[in-house]
């Protein structure tokens, strides 16, 4: 999301953390790693989500490093607006000046055609000096740290457990979680899910300490929409979550629903964190996902199809 004028606030933490049997010296600032309480080794929530047909398309893994520190859904036409670096996979060429006519002409990373974008804030080693540290986005928006390489992408849709899905959209955008968390006191928008490769079914909202495992971060996106917009002010109320057991509230419509689970090989022993707004001071709760669904009408009809004929 967009920031006019960001706020700094000095928070010196100085921590000692047991990683992977190595202690870990955690000097921690706004610029630096977050506090120790912060990271955990116990992923202490249970994912309960209903089963149901699913289609999974390969992007890569972001091999071309496609960076920026823009934020084509939330600040459009605004260069360096997001204030912190995102990530990116499939269309090759979103950033700041993308519209609805630039997308389509694009290339991208994904496969059937798929120009779709998206993106996630970048993960960062903190106890070293990153490549942009003095750049908008890093440095100079409190960022700092060598930005790790993801080891995995998936972008996977499933459909709805209680009924048909229709087609989303072309151009339909959504974000998923609060890139302002903390400030916000952790309400409802957030939805930061982490977790380990070793132990599936269960995530927690800090950062965790996943020793030898992979470290995953899970975007989950709203898929009930109003039947109308490809986008609404909050760039959340045209698509909301569904209800416990899956139905979608009144006067909304089941699309399919998009999930993104980015994998990383942590080095243990290093502390580690996300990409935030400089007042947010880097908590994992403010991590979150962006997306413009940008694939050709006749690739969405046979996701679509697939998905209604596997139920």
């Amino acid at each position: 999301m967009a920031r006019n004028k960001p706020v700094t606030l000095a928070v010196a933490v100085v921590a000692v953390l047991v990683v992977a049997g190595s202690a870990v010296l955690l000097n921690g600032t706004s610029s630096g790693a977050p506090s120790s309480d912060q990271y955990v080794s116990e992923l202490d929530q249970v994912l309960t989500e209903p089963k149901t047909p699913n289609v999974v398309i390969r992007c890569g893994a972001n091999e071309e490093r496609h960076l920026n520190a823009d934020n084509p859904v939330v600040s459009p036409g605004i260069p360096f607006g997001a204030h912190h670096t995102h990530e990116y996979v499939g269309n090759k060429s979103a950033d700041a000046k993308s519209t609805d006519a630039s997308l389509a002409a694009a290339s991208t990373t994904c496969e059937k055609d798929d120009l779709s974008t998206y993106y996630w804030p970048v993960l960062r080693l903190t106890d070293g000096t990153g490549h942009d540290a003095h750049a908008d986005g890093g440095g100079l928006h409190g960022n700092t740290g060598e930005v790790l390489r993801p080891k995995s992408v998936e972008i996977r849709y499933d459909g709805s457990p209680v009924s048909a899905v229709l087609p989303m959209p072309r151009f339909l955008r959504l974000i998923t979680g609060d890139p302002s968390a903390f400030t916000h006191d952790y309400g409802p928008d957030t939805r930061a899910r982490w977790g380990c490769s070793d132990q599936p079914g269960r995530y927690t909202t800090k950062y965790p300490l996943c020793g030898n495992a992979t470290t995953l971060r899970s975007y989950d996106f709203g898929s009930c929409w109003d039947g109308n917009n490809t986008d609404s002010a909050s760039h959340r109320t045209h698509v909301v979550f569904p209800l416990a057991g899956g139905m979608c509230p009144a006067k909304t419509f089941p699309i399919p629903r998009l999930h993104v689970t980015v994998g990383y090989d942590i080095p243990p022993g290093h502390p580690f964190a996300i990409d935030s707004f400089e007042e947010e001071l880097r908590d994992p709760a403010t991590d979150h996902g962006m997306y413009i669904n940008v694939m050709p009408d006749a690739q969405m009809a046979e996701l679509v199809g697939h998905l209604n004929r596997s139920r």
